[in-house]
């Protein structure tokens, strides 16, 4: 490989690290917060497989000191924050307990659509210790099919309800430490849990139904009921027949599986679809029968079944962690994906890896960048009369920099030639007899005075051209007399020069008239920052005007009349005038300035023309 190869790959790689920097950087989703980790979960065969659909689901993430830095986070766990992929969706989230002595966390994030057979990348923040920060409530991670969530965590009331509902269960026991998730619940069959309804909705016939619940029984007993519900002569019953898990709807009950072991936990779900009632355990299909929902409108009892009907039934004795119901028929990939995440199983730590922590490289974010990322959220309500505007707008900037950026480089080098020239012309000016005005050479080069080099310098001054005008015009004006004096032994010759005084009248007509010709030069162009001095708020207005308008019809005719309706499309419209307004207020600045020293340019040529006048007049005598 040449070191022409070698030097091409090299400006690669560092463009490349350059380009990676600055997508990390601006992939940050707040600066306040100073770390962030990547959490997969992969439900392709590299993880867990998972091929039925998933949906929308909440996601147990476990947190210890050996994936999470407690030290680094508050107290209370308060600043975590979970993002999708793009760095700017929030995902709401919900923390169950938090314990900062034993290093553990057990936190519960919203994932929408999750999908079956891919892995589904989101990220943890934390860092941010130095503000208070809100906190989402538990209700608004889970969706609106979720009628009921007991995480049987809550030390004051174990039965607090996690979803919208607020059903709140009476008679729980308080909570047990070291369940399976943070809190449990530990009961022994003997007194029934009460969930009234309402608030809990009614069961309707027919309608679809899923219930999901850890269990951990610690002794095998027969008809053991973990939820029931009752109506009349209608009923809902899920339990355990000495291990069996089974559901039963007015005395149908599920076919059987092979018998759970006491003392661990299994994951137990029933779903009701179409007549067909499907009872799953650890996430997988285990028995079923065919059997409609019947009407139940009456409370929920959870661990015993208090109805005479029930006589036949025990109590299930042992331990219950999250159980949730939901009114509708929830996919089997969401059964797997529950238990197999909520679980302590190997696939557990398969199905969720949580990565390292990436510390933020970036000081937080100043209140200009605040002020400017305010503005681009503005512009994405921006109508597309506003973006033609503002294109318009942004033409006339460049036009008026790239002209005013000329300008001041052509002032810069006219200021320089003409200093040097003026250096020459006050030795100059006392003779300027000294100038041969009948040779070019001499004119040029200011009687020998000068070399080629500065020569090419002092051409750009005006002043110079003046000069050099006005040379020219004395060349053809010249008036040779010759006096010829006749004597007997010699002829004498001798030269008379001089200017008439019409003849110096023409030659400071034609140096002003270099002198316009001059400041036309100076002025070139110059009518392109007019124009966005007084052209670009008005089409910033314009635009702002057609913005609004649109709003105002937009919300005519959805007749949603609310401030979140109406800023966002009055700001955006707003942003045409800005961008008006940022275009002529720099221009005007610029204008002013040029105009100030353009008119010294024009000031010295003025008084350079009346030097050389005076002082041609005295040296080229009548």
């Amino acid at each position: 490989m040449t070191k022409k190869n070698h030097l091409f790959s090299a400006l690669l790689l560092g463009l490349a690290l350059i380009t990676s920097a600055y997508a990390e950087e601006k992939n940050w989703w707040d600066a306040k917060w100073t770390i962030r980790k990547k959490i997969d979960i992969d439900t392709s065969g590299k993880g867990v497989a998972i091929t039925d659909p998933i949906g929308t689901t909440t996601v147990l993430v476990r947190l210890h000191e050996g994936v999470f830095n407690f030290m680094s986070s508050k107290e209370d766990g308060s600043d975590l924050r979970f993002t999708a992929d793009d760095h700017k969706t929030v995902l709401k989230h919900h923390v169950e307990k938090w314990d900062s002595l034993l290093n553990e966390a057990y936190v519960w994030v919203n994932v929408p659509d999750l999908k079956p057979a891919a892995t589904t990348a989101i990220w943890l923040y934390y860092g941010n210790t130095t503000e208070a920060v809100a906190v989402d409530p538990a209700k608004e991670i889970y969706d609106e099919n979720t009628v009921l969530a007991y995480h049987f965590a809550d030390a004051s009331k174990a039965g607090t309800d996690s979803s919208a509902t607020g059903a709140n269960a009476e008679g729980t026991p308080p909570p047990a430490a070291g369940s399976l998730i943070g809190g449990g619940l530990r009961v022994f069959g003997q007194t029934p849990i009460k969930v009234n309804a309402p608030p809990l909705p009614e069961w309707a016939p027919g309608a679809p139904l899923t219930v999901s619940v850890w269990v951990k029984p610690s002794a095998l007993q027969p008809n053991a009921v973990i939820l029931s519900r009752r109506d009349g002569a209608n009923a809902f019953i899920l339990g355990l027949d000495n291990g069996v898990p089974f559901v039963e709807v007015n005395k149908q009950r599920s076919s059987a599986g092979a018998p759970i072991a006491a003392g661990g936990w299994h994951h137990v779900a029933a779903v009701v679809d179409a007549g067909t009632i499907t009872v799953y355990l650890d996430g997988k299909s285990y028995g079923a029968v065919t059997a409609a929902m019947p009407s139940l409108k009456t409370p929920v009892e959870i661990d015993k079944d208090s109805s005479p009907a029930a006589a036949s039934l025990a109590g299930f004795t042992g331990e219950l962690d999250e159980l949730q119901i939901a009114k509708t028929a929830r996919p089997a990939g969401f059964i797997q994906f529950a238990a197999t995440n909520q679980g302590t199983s190997a696939d557990a730590a398969k199905l969720l890896v949580v990565g390292s922590d990436v510390a933020s490289d970036h000081e937080e974010e100043s209140e200009i960048m605040k002020h400017l990322t305010l503005i681009t959220d503005i512009s994405k309500d921006l109508t597309f009369d506003g973006w033609v505007v503002i294109f318009l707008c942004t033409l006339l900037a460049i036009v008026g920099w790239i002209i005013a950026a000329g300008k001041i480089m052509y002032l810069n080098t006219i200021e320089k030639a003409s200093k040097e020239f003026m250096k020459r012309w006050e030795k100059i000016s006392s003779d300027l007899t000294a100038i041969d005005h009948e040779d070019s050479d001499s004119v040029k080069n200011i009687g020998g005075t000068v070399s080629n080099k500065m020569q090419k310098l002092m051409r750009q001054s005006p002043l110079y051209q003046l000069y050099h005008l006005g040379s020219e015009e004395i060349s053809h004006r010249m008036k040779s007399v010759r006096e010829i004096t006749l004597d007997p032994k010699e002829k004498k010759e001798r030269q008379i020069m001089g200017l008439s005084g019409r003849s110096i009248q023409a030659i400071k007509a034609v140096l002003h008239g270099g002198m316009v010709r001059e400041v036309q030069k100076l002025n070139g162009k110059l009518v392109f920052l007019t124009i966005g001095i007084a052209g670009g708020p008005y089409l910033g207005l314009l635009g702002t005007v057609i913005g609004v308008m649109i709003t105002f019809a937009v919300i005519a005719k959805s007749g949603e009349v609310e401030v979140n309706s109406i800023a966002p499309g009055i700001a955006g419209a707003l942003l045409a005038t800005v961008a008006g307004l940022a275009v002529a207020i720099p221009a005007l600045f610029i204008y002013s300035y040029l105009s100030s020293r353009i008119k010294d340019v024009v000031s010295n040529m003025e008084t350079f023309i009346d030097e050389f006048v005076t002082k041609m007049a005295e040296h080229y005598k009548e």
